[in-house]
């Protein structure tokens, strides 16, 4: 994770020294080729393959999903950021190397927080490049956050079809929890818009785990914003930035939903790092370290102390953002098994 870290740092410098990658305009580009997803390969993880999001960071912690009773649809953040070589605004599917950054980045890092509240399924999709989200180029911006959010939707109906259809004997679906980080948490909020708010599929919500960008606590007409921790039928949201920072587009009156992974309430009371069950941040295996990372709710953002591990000398930046599940990585586990014990027990 400390070269994730640097990476970070790295990624950047590209956005600000490079703010016209992808070079030409949409129009101009090749689209890739569509995800089929009836192949195994347009996944990055299905709980009936073995991959990384089947593993854990020690051995206290287990690989449930052979025996759960809820799925878990995660949605991975931009993995696709180089400056060399990259063409196109949206990413292939088929990109071998840009494929393993997704599995050995986002999904055994985050994707695999969430295997022992239930089985999960990640999509490949055809990621926006990270420079829509700077480039001065709305449109094709736009046109790249469509097409990515198109192949979404045809996972999740594939997903519904395939892996939970409705039960012939007790007329529903498995429960599912939806979780995210950045780029995509930008298209699980609307898969929600689309799929569960106020629609019957909200009743097989669990919660929605939506990391990494600001979520407006009214962008649902029906799901709330989770307060305690076993609420269901809610959604969870946080955006980490070093203790004391507040990014210059931020207000205090911005209305952005705010969780604190540690307590589960979005009340800006500090929580101490003590009640942190285990961070993640260098090697995956084995080395998860409990009371490392505190938490308050600020002002629309969270806030973290920048936590001492080795090589964290380096670390000089204030935006937390690789780090949002890391830090809190034992917590959300634990918080996604508590609600879906809930759920079940309703």
């Amino acid at each position: 994770m400390l070269r994730n870290l640097l990476i970070l740092i790295s990624i950047f410098t590209l956005i600000s020294c490079s703010p016209k990658i992808p070079k030409g305009t949409y129009a101009e580009m090749q689209i890739p080729a569509v995800p089929d997803y009836a192949k195994k390969e347009n996944w990055a993880a299905l709980p009936t393959e073995k991959d990384q999001a089947d593993r854990t960071p020690d051995p206290s912690l287990l690989d449930l999903q052979a025996t759960a009773e809820a799925d878990v649809f995660w949605l991975h953040p931009t993995t696709y950021t180089k400056k060399r070589g990259n063409t196109l605004w949206n990413a292939p599917t088929n990109d071998s190397k840009l494929n393993k950054t997704t599995d050995e980045g986002s999904i055994l890092n985050q994707a695999s927080i969430f295997n022992g509240a239930g089985k999960v399924y990640a999509p490949r999709y055809r990621q926006a490049h990270i420079q829509a989200y700077y480039t001065d180029d709305k449109m094709a911006a736009k046109k790249a956050f469509v097409l990515a959010y198109s192949d979404v939707k045809s996972a999740f109906e594939f997903y519904l079809k395939k892996y939970n259809p409705v039960n012939s004997a007790t007329g529903k679906r498995r429960p599912i929890i939806i979780a995210s980080h950045s780029q995509g948490t930008n298209h699980a909020t609307q898969l929600l818009k689309d799929y569960f708010d106020g629609k019957e599929l909200q009743e097989n919500l669990v919660a929605a785990y939506l990391v990494g960008m600001p979520i407006k606590q009214d962008t649902f007409q029906s799901i709330k914003v989770c307060e305690t921790p076993e609420e269901t039928n809610c959604f969870c949201s946080w955006r980490t930035w070093k203790y004391g920072h507040t990014p210059k587009f931020y207000s205090p009156t911005n209305n952005i939903a705010v969780t604190n992974p540690l307590t589960w309430t979005t009340d800006s009371t500090p929580a101490s790092a003590k009640l942190n069950m285990g961070t993640v941040l260098q090697k995956f295996e084995k080395n998860f370290t409990k009371n490392l990372v505190d938490a308050k709710v600020q002002n629309g953002i969270l806030w973290a102390h920048k936590p001492k591990f080795r090589g964290s000398i380096f670390v000089t930046f204030k935006n937390f953002h690789i780090v949002d599940l890391n830090f809190y990585y034992v917590n959300v586990r634990e918080n996604a098994m508590t609600r879906v014990k809930a759920f079940l027990k309703q």
